[in-house]
C-alpha cells in the first residue's frame, strides 16, 4: 500500500488552508526542492502527455477500431441484426456496418485536443495536489469533468456529418430495413449518432486513464525530470 494513503485521507478531515498546506508541506520530496508550482506543473505535463501520446493514437485510421480497448462494438439492439446479417450470408455488410461507427469516432476526435488545452491550463494547485494524493485515474476524472460537456458539442455533429460523408447513413438505413423486413423480428431504430457520440467520449478518456496510471505506476514512464521529482511524492 502506498506510503500516502494516510494522508489522503486527512484531506477529507482538514477545514482550513493552512492545514492543508501544512499537509502538502510534510509530503516526502526526495531534493527538497518540490514547490506548488512545481506539483501543478507536473500534473498538467502528465495530462499534457495523456493527450498528445495517447489521444492522438484515436485519430488516425484505425485508431478505434483496431485499438481492443475502445473499439466500438455495435449497440444491444444492431447486435441482433448483426447476428441476423451474418445468418442470411451478409457478413460483408454487417462488418462495414461496424467500420463506420469506429470511423465516425476517429474523425471526431480530431476536435478534442483544443479543449483538453484549455482545460489542462486551468490546473490550480489545489487541483493538483487533490490529483496527486488520488487514485490511479484521478487527473482523467478531473479532466472528465471539466471536458465532457464541450467535447460532446463538438463530437456529435462531427459524427453525424461523418456518417453522411461516408454514407454510413444510408448503409445502417439499409441494414435496418433488412433487418426489420425479416419475419419473426421486432423493428428497431437506433440513435446511431448519439451512441457513437458517447462510446467516443467513452474511448478518449480511457486512452488518457491508459497514460497515467504509466506515469504513476511506472518509473520509467516518468520521462522528464519534473514528472520523475512530482509523482515521486505518490510512490
Amino acid at each position: 500500500m502506498k506510503k500516502i494513503i494516510p494522508l489522503f485521507v486527512s484531506l477529507f478531515l482538514l477545514t482550513s488552508c493552512a492545514e492543508l498546506q501544512q499537509v502538502i508541506n510534510e509530503l516526502p520530496q526526495p531534493d527538497g526542492t518540490i514547490s506548488n508550482t512545481d506539483i501543478a506543473s507536473g500534473l498538467r505535463q502528465a495530462l499534457d502527455f495523456g493527450v498528445d501520446k495517447q489521444v492522438t493514437k484515436l485519430t488516425q485510421k484505425d485508431g478505434f477500431f483496431k485499438n481492443e480497448l475502445v473499439k466500438i462494438l455495435l449497440p444491444e439492439d444492431l447486435q441482433k441484426i448483426d447476428k441476423a446479417l451474418r445468418d442470411i450470408g451478409l457478413s460483408n455488410l454487417a462488418d462495414e456496418g461496424l467500420k463506420i461507427l469506429n470511423r465516425a469516432a476517429e474523425d471526431a476526435v480530431k476536435e478534442a485536443t483544443p479543449i483538453f488545452v484549455d482545460a489542462v491550463k486551468g490546473i490550480t494547485f489545489n487541483d493538483a495536489k487533490n490529483i496527486l494524493l488520488g487514485n490511479d485515474n484521478a487527473a482523467t476524472s478531473y479532466l472528465e469533468d471539466r471536458t465532457k460537456q464541450a467535447l460532446y458539442s463538438k463530437f456529435r455533429p462531427v459524427i453525424n456529418n461523418s456518417f453522411t460523408k461516408v454514407g454510413a447513413d444510408q448503409i445502417w438505413s439499409n441494414l435496418i430495413t433488412k433487418y426489420n423486413n425479416l419475419p419473426f423480428t421486432n423493428d428497431v431504430d437506433p440513435d446511431l449518432t448519439e451512441y457513437v457520440t458517447n462510446e467516443a467520449l467513452k474511448g478518449v478518456y480511457t486512452m488518457i486513464a491508459v497514460e497515467e496510471k504509466d506515469i504513476r505506476n511506472k518509473v520509467s514512464s516518468r520521462t522528464t525530470d519534473l514528472l520523475k521529482r512530482v509523482f515521486a511524492l505518490q510512490d
